[in-house]
């Protein structure tokens, strides 16, 4: 096996370590929320830590392949999709640190009633749910895979549009509890916007097996 090889096979290991962890962080922040755990939301805080120095450990394997070995075809493409996946995957945990952190803000639990109604459990399990698929899809190299995850974020979006009504009307009937109902908000709005980010992940790989652009065009 070549330099060029070894060092491509320790990106892609490094890469599904990532993955693996941001599943993770998503996890386990879905369970704090549900059993208003504050240990487990802090844990997921200070694995964020973690989350990125993987991140800064990936940027440089890409940039030593692309200084050193000069890659060409689909090995460029690789190191190039790998160094765009990297970025949205930080800003994917980003997102779960933050509703973490709006856990930890919080005295009492939020109203299961209210996490039912505005589907943000739902929307968790989506995530979780595509970021399985993705995962696969990455080890696999298998675009099919890829390509479901589009329909997936359609019930994404969907459940963000609907929120607002639902939490107007419980603000008007609660204005007390205006903090934690802005936080459920929030959420929601970080949960779809993670959707948005694994639709990235999946146009990289995409690209870098069938050399295939799919930014700013119809999902095929």
């Amino acid at each position: 096996m070549t330099h060029l090889k070894l060092e491509i096979k320790r990106l892609k290991s490094n890469m599904l370590k990532m993955l693996l962890t941001v599943e993770s962080q998503v996890k386990k922040t879905k369970k704090a929320l549900v059993t208003f755990d504050k240990d487990l939301a802090n844990e997921v805080r200070e694995t964020e830590k973690r989350i990125n120095g993987l991140e800064l450990q990936i940027d440089a394997d890409c940039e030593n392949i692309l200084a050193l070995y000069t890659p060409v075809a689909i090995d460029l493409r690789f190191v190039l999709s790998n160094y765009k996946i990297n970025n949205d995957l930080e800003r994917l945990a980003d997102n779960v640190d933050a509703i973490a952190s709006y856990i930890l803000k919080q005295e009492t639990a939020f109203d299961p009633k209210l996490l039912l109604q505005t589907k943000i459990i739902e929307m968790f399990t989506i995530c979780l749910k595509m970021l399985s698929n993705i995962i696969k899809a990455y080890e696999n190299e298998d675009t099919d895979l890829a390509r479901k995850v589009y329909a997936m974020d359609q019930s994404l979006n969907d459940h963000n549009i609907n929120v607002v009504n639902i939490l107007s009307e419980h603000i008007k009937a609660e204005p007390l509890n205006l903090k934690k109902h802005l936080y459920i908000l929030s959420s929601v709005r970080k949960l779809e916007r993670n959707g948005d980010l694994i639709k990235n992940v999946a146009e990289e790989i995409i690209f870098y097996v069938e050399a295939l652009v799919l930014k700013h065009k119809n999902k095929v």
